[in-house]
């Protein structure tokens, strides 16, 4: 086996990773995430997780709350700590990896600069409505 693959992730560790995908969605619902959106990548051989849920929200504080709220509420429904989390210095885009699923949650104006959606664009999209 060639040395990188020793080091690469392996995909699909997780036993309840629809669990995490759903306390994630809910934490962001809770906290007023906007335009939330699962995509499924298990069908892309490239892809190093099986989900990405996104969010983003019109304030840096917003930002923080929401991923303080997605740890807390995996945490509590599945027993998920995050393997890695990204962003928490400057708070326009925080990454939680939970390895099975990876939670971005953006300020507004950097979703729409990186257009995440876009470039997994081969993955199935889920969008979750707004309730009014």
């Amino acid at each position: 086996m060639h040395p990188i693959f020793e080091i690469m992730r392996v995909r699909h560790q997780t036993d309840n990773v629809e669990e995490i995908v759903a306390a994630t969605i809910e934490a962001m619902e809770a906290v007023k995430g906007k335009d939330i959106v699962t995509l499924d990548l298990r069908e892309i051989t490239t892809a190093v997780t099986d989900y990405f849920v996104i969010c983003h929200a019109p304030s840096k504080t917003q930002v923080d709350a929401i991923a303080d709220k997605v740890e807390e509420l995996v945490f509590k429904k599945t027993q998920n700590k995050p393997y890695h989390v990204e962003g928490r210095d400057n708070t326009e885009w925080i990454l939680i990896d939970f390895v099975d699923v990876v939670v971005h949650v953006f300020l507004e104006s950097k979703r729409s600069y990186y257009k995440l959606e876009e470039l997994w664009a081969d993955a199935e999209r889920i969008v979750k409505e707004a309730e009014e």
